[in-house]
């Protein structure tokens, strides 16, 4: 028994530090799948923002095009950059695994299951959009409280302006004083509210690229269990009337 609580205790202490993000806690993402401008607008900020480096590659444009309320024109015409791209396409980008691991140290990871493959989901990306930081030691300038040590520069750093952070005193379960995450103070850039807008509608836009079918399924779940309710019924009158008999 001991050992399988140690062993317990081993497994879950790299995720509860994940989940913690060193010391911030994670946002809750409001967003709403079903709000179409929102997810084009998270579209736009994607493929001007990420996709230079970041792809999509299992997605594809007409499909995303035909969920977000697109036509194959209009995805065309203003969500896809790399050249020689078709509507048919999966989503990728120019840049080689080589060159991003020369540039930035290590292949740039797919996002197409950014918000399913991390603890926390869109909460995770919410918030890990929302803190990056000012940090000179890093070979970008900036560093994030969610992912530190992140190998990629501030690609939002235009519309953020400049975030630093802020620690407080306190101290941990052995009683031993350490740094613990207080705020972030931000200068230029949008207003908080459209910040935090931008912020948003790109976590909508990649928490529905991890899963399209949930829009359909979700919809879809509705008449289930309508169904499910009619024929509960009907099975119910049904056996009523085979048993009558037999009472």
């Amino acid at each position: 028994m001991k050992r399988l609580l140690i062993l317990t205790v081993l497994i879950l202490t790299p995720i509860l530090g994940f989940t913690s993000g060193g010391g911030i806690s994670l946002e809750t993402a409001n967003i709403d799948l079903h709000d179409k401008a929102s997810l084009q607008r998270g579209a736009k900020y994607f493929m001007n923002y990420c996709a230079g480096c970041h792809s999509l590659k299992y997605a594809r444009y007409n499909r995303m095009a035909r969920d977000l309320g697109l036509t194959d024109k209009q995805v065309q015409d203003n969500l896809m950059f790399v050249s020689g791209s078709k509507v048919g396409n999966q989503i990728t980008i120019s840049m080689s695994e080589a060159q991003g691991e020369k540039w930035f140290g290590a292949p740039v990871p797919d996002l197409t299951l950014v918000t399913r493959n991390k603890i926390g989901g869109s909460d995770w990306l919410y918030t890990y959009l929302k803190s990056f930081y000012i940090d000179p030691k890093r070979p970008y300038g900036v560093n994030n409280a969610v992912f530190p040590d992140v190998a990629m520069p501030d690609v939002l750093a235009e519309l953020r302006g400049t975030q630093t952070i802020e620690y407080k005193e306190g101290k941990n379960a052995a009683g031993q004083p350490i740094h613990v995450f207080k705020q972030f103070r931000r200068h230029g850039g949008l207003s908080n509210d459209e910040l935090d807008r931008v912020f948003l509608d790109l976590t909508a836009f990649l928490t529905y690229m991890g899963e399209p079918m949930q829009l359909e399924r979700r919809a879809l779940g509705k008449w289930v269990l309508l169904f499910l309710a009619v024929f509960t019924l009907l099975a119910f009158l049904l056996k009523k009337e085979y048993w009558r008999d037999v009472h």
